[in-house]
């Protein structure tokens, strides 16, 4: 039998969140979202640069845009598959074991990621996109079956921690993996990844042995007829995909595209048909569907928000590449090792973020701190297009332009990733909280898709030009989005002001 630690209630354990560290359960979760957030991290900081890098340096010989592309929607369809992952656990494996085959998915993503073949790191990107998923929603909904009568303000530092994890791995992911990969084999840098990824599969499994009942039950299993019917119609949608890639491989046309047509019309198609099927739901009454469709006014925004976003792994990696003079006291930066510096900084100013936010309290509204992350994401665009256009003689420019970028950026990130999603939470009709949040996450994908399909312009633009045009869209959403603030919170009946 299963020895478990008795669960660290609020009645019955010390103020600080630090108690959690007692329990087995929680080490447990904790290192396998560390391990999970370092093989993304590090797979994302090399995803860009492999893909530019020519075929002869073993990458995938593609232009900067159609990488941009494949970067874009890669980031799109890991939002789009949190949406079934978290169905997943709520109606098939239970939450434990939806993180368990998440982990497992990951891993053998990273790991056909290491064959140095066109066809396997295909499949490898959408097993890890699929296994991401998975993991993700499911982590948040097993660490609420394990502490139910904790109190909402020290689960909401608990899932801090989490948070901190996340910065963490990312900062350490892109060095480790970006320096094995630019500098001695790509495809050994994705299977550090793996590694990271197996033994965080590992620890996990052993970790079961410390938990009872909690988040082994399937809270809303399907019937079985529910189950074959979802059974068959998988084996049928499998096989007519591989019917297809097949196919299309034999006649010669470029299969790479084609698949990526496929996933962005879906991408493209999915946030509305979601958001409809939301609308029509019974249970939803008049006032319900009002403020869905009045989310709309700050969903938009918040796929522009994240369009900018994709942006940092994709066109600034190909800034640091071509623009950037990343040579310091002898040594060569690695291009990947930039993305690093988005958690350092984030790591660096979220605690000051959050001071002066609990200090303003509702005198800034949700709307105008979206409004001010958009401004502070439109203002590293910029920067970028200044430094972009200010090269010396060798069109090369202080590596101090991006490092200026990724910090501004990062300071929208803080004002409009956690406020989004808080205000989705506001917001939602009564038992609709989790399905709002993946409406989000859905304009999240769309935001990303647009923001790699964009990316191809950067074949037929200067970069200054390019990103110039991304500040200024920044900038025309923001001036939408402060002019209309007060508005959208009387019609979203928000408890703050505009």
């Amino acid at each position: 039998m299963a020895v478990t630690r008795p669960p660290v209630h609020s009645s019955d354990a010390a103020s600080s969140v630090w108690t959690f560290f007692r329990d087995r359960r929680f080490v447990t979760l904790f290192m396998t979202d560390i391990w999970e957030r370092f093989s993304f991290f590090g797979m994302q900081a090399l995803l860009f640069v492999y893909a530019i890098a020519p075929a002869s340096a073993g990458g995938l010989g593609l232009g900067a845009g159609q990488a941009g592309t494949v970067f874009g929607l890669y980031m799109a369809i890991v939002f789009v598959c949190s949406l079934p992952g978290g169905w997943a656990g709520d109606r098939l494996f239970g939450s434990r074991r939806a993180i368990l085959y998440g982990a497992l998915s990951i891993a053998a993503g990273h790991y056909l990621m290491a064959v140095p073949a066109q066809g396997t790191f295909v499949v490898g990107l959408g097993l890890i996109a699929a296994g991401t998923g998975l993991v993700k929603p499911n982590m948040p909904e097993l660490f609420r079956a394990m502490y139910p009568k904790v109190s909402s303000s020290r689960r909401e530092a608990a899932f801090s921690l989490f948070y901190m994890s996340i910065q963490v791995s990312a900062l350490v992911a892109p060095i480790a993996t970006g320096w094995l990969g630019e500098r001695v084999n790509w495809h050994l840098g994705f299977g550090l990844a793996a590694l990271g990824m197996t033994l965080g599969v590992l620890q996990y499994a052993i970790g079961q042995r410390h938990y009872g009942p909690e988040g082994g039950e399937v809270p809303n299993p399907l019937e079985p007829g529910q189950r074959y019917r979802l059974v068959l119609w998988s084996l049928i949608g499998v096989s007519a995909g591989a019917l297809l890639f097949v196919a299309n491989a034999l006649t010669g046309a470029p299969t790479l595209d084609h698949m990526l047509m496929f996933v962005g019309l879906v991408v493209l198609v999915s946030p509305f048909a979601y958001m409809r099927h939301l609308m029509r739901r019974p249970e939803v009454d008049a006032d319900g569907r009002r403020r869905i469709g009045g989310m709309l006014w700050v969903l938009l925004p918040s796929a522009m928000f994240w369009m900018l976003y994709s942006q940092l792994g994709s066109t600034f990696s190909l800034f640091a590449a071509t623009s950037t003079d990343r040579v310091v006291f002898g040594f060569e930066i690695p291009v990947s090792w930039f993305q690093s510096a988005s958690p350092l900084f984030l790591l660096m100013i979220a605690p000051l973020a959050a001071l002066v936010w609990v200090r303003l309290g509702d005198n800034v509204g949700s709307v105008r701190k979206l409004t001010s992350g958009m401004v502070f994401a439109g203002l590293s665009m910029l920067v970028v297009a200044i430094g972009a256009a200010g090269g010396g003689d060798d069109g090369l420019v202080s590596p101090l332009w991006l490092l200026l970028a990724f910090l501004l950026f990062v300071a929208g990130e803080i004002n409009f990733g956690p406020v989004g999603l808080n205000l989705m939470a506001e917001v939602a009709p009564a038992g609709f909280g989790s399905r709002m949040m993946g409406l989000y996450y859905l304009f999240a994908a769309l935001g990303a898709m647009i923001g790699g399909q964009l990316s191809r312009l950067v074949d037929v633009l200067e970069l200054h030009v390019y990103f110039g045009s991304m500040a200024a869209v920044a900038a025309v959403v923001s001036v939408l989005m402060f002019i209309g603030a007060r508005r959208l919170a009387a019609r979203l009946q928000l408890r703050t002001r505009a």
